[in-house]
């Protein structure tokens, strides 16, 4: 009988199992790698339309300077903008902005900063477009100087600023109560102060002036995308009725968010009455336990704000005095319209300018 054939397993070359394990690893790090060369592409992206964009504006400031100082030697008024925006359309056409009336904006944009040395340089940290309607929607130096550093601050679409600027967010933020001074370190107070508002307006919501709190929560939720950015467009929706447990009772937060510039908690209770005291207990708890149960060790101490229908400034006021935790107590309308009785409650100009150089 023949001898039957013995049939051996060839066991892989040591050097084709490492090829075959740099390949697998090559594989699993490719993602990663992905990831880094398109954030590379991004940030290079964007420091070329940030350079285009200084360089825009530069080239703006400038032709409304000479526009400026032609008519202060010439005398020529809107005859020399006429011809200047003839002659420049027939020697660049197809290039938009040197329309007369851009020119004139142009000559106006110079006027308004160039007596600002704080403010010259901030026009060229935003676009053109954000500088014009910061321009001619805001009435004095300081608001325009607000809506300057947070549009560069928090990259503010035009739409967003727009948005801002109709709901009056300068004059809510400067009028804001909290305790932010007394809980929060300085590196975070100034910040926290204007992510904040004194009255926040959800226009965009269809509830009748009767309506429960449930109702509220629902309605906002419904509506999530406009809710956060009525909020200030730099909040993350974390939940609603977002659960805790403490020594074996459930507690629930009626609206929890994140923002991401002040990495912190927000902590949101909505009250359709006017603002009560023990309000302030009840966030104070809920804060303390988000702090010791979902708190990440690299973020900032959570903050709350009681979102309420009315409140009286004094009982506020006292209300927080003593409070340790950072709550901010807000106002919410469906409307757009500050309270003229405010009005004259704004901070000194001094005060104001303190506020936004932290900015």
């Amino acid at each position: 009988m023949a001898a039957s054939k013995k049939t051996t397993r060839k066991t892989p070359a040591p050097a084709a199992r490492k090829s075959d394990a740099v390949l697998a690893a090559t594989a699993n790090d490719y993602p990663a790698l992905l990831a880094e060369v398109k954030a590379r592409i991004q940030s290079a992206q964007y420091a070329a339309l940030r350079a285009v964009n200084q360089e825009l504006v530069g080239l703006y400031w400038d032709i409304g300077r000479l526009i400026v100082e032609r008519q202060q030697t010439e005398g020529r008024g809107k005859a020399v903008v006429a011809q200047l925006a003839a002659d420049l359309q027939a020697d660049y056409p197809g290039t938009g902005g040197f329309s007369a009336s851009n020119l004139w904006r142009m000559k106006g944009f110079f006027e308004t900063y160039s007596a600002t040395a704080k403010l010259a340089p901030l026009v060229r940290e935003v676009s053109w477009s954000h500088n014009l309607l910061i321009l001619e929607r805001c009435k004095d130096e300081h608001e325009r100087e607000f809506y300057l550093r947070m549009t560069r601050k928090f990259g503010w679409s035009k739409n967003v600023l727009a948005h801002q600027i109709d709901n009056q967010s300068y004059e809510k933020s400067l009028l804001g109560q909290t305790n932010f001074d007394q809980t929060l370190t300085p590196a975070l107070r100034a910040q926290a102060r204007l992510a904040v508002k004194d009255e926040y307006v959800f226009d965009f919501l269809e509830l009748g002036e009767q309506h429960s709190e449930r109702e509220l929560e629902r309605a906002l939720i419904a509506r999530i995308e406009d809710f956060l950015r009525a909020m200030g467009g730099m909040f993350s929706f974390m939940g609603s009725q977002y659960r805790l447990e403490v020594a074996g009772r459930e507690y629930f937060i009626d609206l929890l968010l994140f923002h991401r510039r002040l990495r912190a908690l927000v902590a949101i209770e909505l009250k359709i009455g006017e603002f009560e005291p023990e309000f302030v207990g009840k966030m104070q708890f809920y804060l303390a336990a988000l702090d010791a149960q979902v708190r990440q060790e690299d973020e900032n101490p959570s903050i709350g704000i009681i979102l309420c229908k009315e409140k009286t400034r004094t009982i506020v006021e006292y209300a927080l005095r003593d409070a340790r935790k950072p709550i901010g107590v807000a106002t919410y309308e469906i409307t757009r319209t500050l309270p003229k009785e405010l009005n004259d409650q704004l901070p000194s100009p001094e005060a104001i300018t303190r506020l936004l150089e932290s900015i």
